[in-house]
């Protein structure tokens, strides 16, 4: 993480302190939990709760630099604090226990954020799309204008997208919310399963199945899957805009505040910096897929292979994420259309793009596909070398006008007809 691509509410989520303080909730959880087993004297989480110890996560790191293990630091810190009842935390416990409940509670608050900043942009593409329902826009196909389409379906379109990602991310959200209190290699040699499941409850997370000494990484894995995904569907529409604001196309750009400047050699210059920035970081997210699933095959009950990729890349793929989607949300609200712009793009083809509405009418009039594909094709290569308008040609071509008279001809070449369903489409995305 860096500042400048980090929201203060992610700076704070991955924190030291955030982090040691959750370390002592896990452990006071498991505390009061043992507490109703009778393993540890009634009354010992509260009176450490009441002394409202202050932990000083600079304290910690000098005890770490002793002991050369972190937990161990933490919780010599918090007995140094609390005093005697402190010896009764970590009973029977084992560091993954605190780790990967801590580590869960963390990334299920990350998720947190993140599906926040979704809802936002959702909203945001939901508003442009509706607004643009009926702006016409030539569809491309390999980059090539293929049909109309309407700037709200492309926007519906993303839309759509964004939503799966945020129906992907609420599910790993889920996965990714359990915990484990079953001490060393996950046997509950000191500690039993009713124990765990009321600790992790008091905490918002369920238990890990068959846990060995750690929370499986398949969960972790599927996680990070998810912000790819998401990061993945933010850099489509970017890389969108980016053509959508080429000085040859001009159908919409990122919006050029006052004060703006664009190069530092040349003062017309207005560029897609925003939708540039966020392709480069959906590459950071997408990086995180690779080690995360290589986190997954562990030795035996657990090694620590793990520790140190996930103590980077979560803060790192999570705060980057949040970033993109902040960002992402004002590229939406802000961005300039140029409808006149689109319509004059559409209409540079000369109606070329009418071309299937013309096959399909001839071949309802019992034309052959592939015969009917011959006299259009060869009508609209013509007008495509500049030799007259595609309608007109078609209209002189005898092989066409035989079987299609010229009214039956103008009711193909109809823009209406062919977004007569974009509301609905558009409509069928917002709610979806």
């Amino acid at each position: 993480m860096i500042p400048r691509y980090t929201p203060k509410a992610f700076s704070e989520l991955w924190s030291d302190k955030t982090r040691y303080g959750i370390w002592l909730d896990v452990e006071l959880a498991a505390c009061q939990a043992m507490e109703t087993e009778g393993v540890v004297p009634k009354g010992t989480a509260a009176s450490i709760r009441a002394k409202n110890i202050v932990l000083d996560p600079a304290k910690i790191d000098e005890i770490e630099r002793t002991t050369r293990h972190d937990v161990i630091a933490f919780l010599t810190h918090v007995e140094q604090l609390a005093g005697e009842p402190a010896r009764w935390l970590h009973r029977g416990m084992t560091s993954s226990d605190v780790l990967d409940t801590s580590f869960a509670i963390q990334l299920a608050r990350a998720a947190d954020l993140l599906l926040e900043r979704t809802d936002a942009l959702i909203a945001a593409l939901a508003t442009r799309a509706k607004e643009h329902a009926r702006t016409p826009q030539i569809g491309r196909s390999h980059g090539i204008s293929a049909e109309p389409v309407s700037f709200g379906i492309v926007l519906a379109g993303h839309l759509a997208e964004i939503k799966r990602g945020r129906l992907r991310l609420a599910r790993a959200r889920q996965e990714i919310a359990v915990g484990k209190i079953a001490g060393a290699v996950g046997t509950y040699a000191h500690l039993s399963p009713e124990l765990e499941e009321r600790a992790l409850s008091s905490l918002g997370l369920g238990a890990e199945t068959v846990s060995t000494q750690v929370v499986a990484r398949d969960r972790h894995a599927a996680f990070f899957a998810a912000l790819a995904l998401l990061a993945a569907g933010i850099e489509r529409f970017a890389t969108n805009v980016r053509h959508w604001q080429r000085s040859e196309v001009g159908e919409a750009e990122e919006r050029f505040s006052a004060g703006q400047k664009g190069s530092s050699a040349m003062p017309h210059k207005r560029n897609p910096v925003l939708s540039e920035n966020l392709c480069g970081l959906a590459r950071v997210v997408r990086a995180a897929v690779t080690p995360a699933l290589e986190n997954v095959a562990l030795w035996h009950e657990r090694d620590i292979s793990h520790s140190s990729v996930e103590r980077m890349l979560a803060p790192d793929a999570t705060t980057t994420l949040g970033f993109m989607l902040e960002r992402c949300t004002g590229l939406v609200e802000g961005l300039v259309v140029y409808a006149d712009n689109m319509k004059r793009n559409l209409e540079r083809s000369g109606s070329l793009f009418f071309s299937e509405a013309i096959l399909l009418a001839l071949i309802g009039k019992g034309l052959g596909r592939q015969e009917a594909y011959v006299l259009v094709q060869r009508n609209a290569m013509k007008a495509f070398q500049g030799e007259g308008q595609f309608r007109t040609l078609l209209g002189a071509d005898a092989d066409v006008s035989a079987r299609l008279s010229a009214a039956e001809l103008d009711e193909c070449f109809d823009l209406e007809h062919s977004l007569r369903f974009a509301e609905q489409i558009v409509d069928r995305a917002i709610r979806a």
